[in-house]
């Protein structure tokens, strides 16, 4: 049986999503990890077959750990991408009780403010790994505690629901990617999916950029998201993320020759897979 590593612990979103590709793939051993790096690093060392982390939320944007390591990493590149529909709930260990302090990661934080400067204005808000250690740190008993969880890690914390779909937008959806040592399987032609490149180009030349996005405009390649993050390298570089559809049943020369073309215009560029995309 493949191994897939996740996101932990036990009851976080990731894990939600790692379950819905487990079950994709015939079935799979999943394994927690307790950051992001760690898992990515697991699934380059070999230690999982391939692993889930997430990449994007449709209300706070690019989760840059993920950027930052794949850009990093020569090891990895994408299998799968999967669109995840996210829910967050308010869990107490006292539903009725007062409550002055509210529990999760940053990023749900984020994407319940609204709802929390609405109902708690007074709770302190305090960010924590994940959601499922959130919901562990609620379970413990301190008066007045709640946590934003799945409904998964209150049920296998004790918890009881204070508040359901807490959400800001009831559209909020998290892109994930599953990720494997290379080479990684293609996309069939006929069915279609999304490229990823990662590159360097010279920032202090004019026009660098927009000569990189003629490469696929000309070509009629259709860049579906563009991510910039700092080099590390010095202060004002920038490495550049490019999202590029490919059409089902149509030749992939295009996007091939394309992407030829912005490597001959690049300091350096890592080609990170072409992949299926799937939605829960």
């Amino acid at each position: 049986m493949q191994t897939l590593g996740f996101l932990g612990p036990r009851g976080t979103h990731s894990e939600a999503a790692a379950m819905f590709l487990s079950d994709k793939i015939g079935g799979a051993e999943l394994r927690p990890y307790p950051d992001i790096f760690s898992v990515m690093q697991a699934a380059a060392d070999g230690e999982v077959d391939s692993c889930v982390v997430p990449v994007e939320n449709s209300l706070e944007g690019a989760v840059n750990v993920t950027m930052d390591t794949l850009a990093q990493a020569d090891d990895l590149a994408i299998e799968r991408e999967l669109i995840w529909d996210i829910h967050n709930q308010l869990m107490a260990k006292d539903a009725a009780a007062e409550i002055h302090a509210i529990y999760s990661h940053p990023q749900p934080l984020a994407q319940c403010r609204g709802y929390l400067k609405e109902h708690f204005p007074k709770a302190k808000l305090v960010a924590t790994e994940s959601t499922a250690k959130a919901a562990e740190i609620v379970s413990k008993g301190e008066p007045g505690a709640a946590a934003i969880c799945t409904a998964r890690a209150g049920e296998l914390y004790g918890l009881s629901a204070v508040a359901t779909e807490i959400q800001d937008s009831m559209t909020n959806s998290t892109r994930f990617y599953q990720l494997r040592r290379r080479p990684v399987p293609v996309v069939d032609e006929s069915k279609g999916g999304r490229a990823l490149i990662v590159c360097q180009i010279d920032g202090a030349r004019a026009g660098s950029l927009c000569a990189v996005l003629e490469e696929f405009a000309g070509r009629g390649v259709n860049m579906t998201r563009i991510v910039s993050r700092p080099a590390r390298t010095g202060l004002g570089v920038y490495i550049f993320f490019f999202d590029l559809e490919i059409e089902a049943g149509k030749s992939r020369e295009p996007l091939e020759a394309s992407i030829e073309a912005v490597r001959q215009k690049s300091i350096w560029l890592k080609d990170l897979g072409r992949f299926p995309v799937l939605e829960k």
